[in-house]
């Protein structure tokens, strides 16, 4: 004889697990899932870039050339194309970051179960993307335009992370680069982080 307590355990468990996704609704569970995967993409980007002096894809895009130029060039010819790998592997790496966050979010509005309501928060989502790429873009042109050789602009909210290519900086440089950044995207100094690499 079986014992019936057991018997209605097991098949109410089934149930219960039901009950959670409607009460919290599939809309809320696809949300999440979705903010999930944009904070995973952004902190991937954040932890292999951030203030790390290799880049991550060290030597990732450097340029084709013989070898007798880089014998000639010696030392000094390494520094720059590791330099400009690190800025063209961390401009890759954040394309690549967004892209995704895009994706997932375009599925959301493609996705004809998703009401309305996630229709709309995840294309608030692509328009506030799409916003911070264009301010992205601005920041670097603009730092540019001002003699440095190369820039790479990251917003993340109220903060920045601004990283030109030089030497050292002076206060009259830090001040421009401020400055921009304010301009562009209404970032107050305080939040706004220089490195120069």
């Amino acid at each position: 004889m079986k014992n019936t307590s057991t018997e209605l355990t097991e098949m109410q468990q089934p149930n219960k697990f039901k009950l959670l996704i409607e009460k919290i609704g599939k809309r809320n569970i696809i949300i999440a899932c979705a903010v999930v995967l944009i904070g995973a993409a952004v902190w991937m980007n954040w932890l292999l870039f951030a203030g790390n002096d290799k880049g991550g894809y060290d030597g990732y895009d450097q340029p084709s050339g013989s070898i007798s130029d880089d014998l000639q060039n010696g030392d000094n010819a390494d520094n720059v194309n590791s330099d400009n790998a690190y800025f063209s592997a961390t401009q890759v790496s954040r394309q690549r970051a967004r892209d995704e966050a895009l994706e997932v979010l375009q599925s959301v509005v493609d996705n004809v179960d998703a009401t309305e309501a996630m229709k709309t928060e995840a294309l608030a989502e692509i328009a506030a993307i799409a916003d911070e790429i264009q301010k992205e873009a601005d920041i670097e042109s603009l730092i540019t335009a001002k003699g440095f050789e190369a820039c790479v602009a990251v917003l993340n909210g109220d903060t920045a992370s601004i990283v030109v290519k030089a030497e050292e900086l002076q206060a009259a440089q830090i001040a421009q680069i401020n400055a921009i950044v304010y301009e562009q995207a209404g970032i107050a100094p305080s939040g706004v982080t220089i490195i120069h690499k």
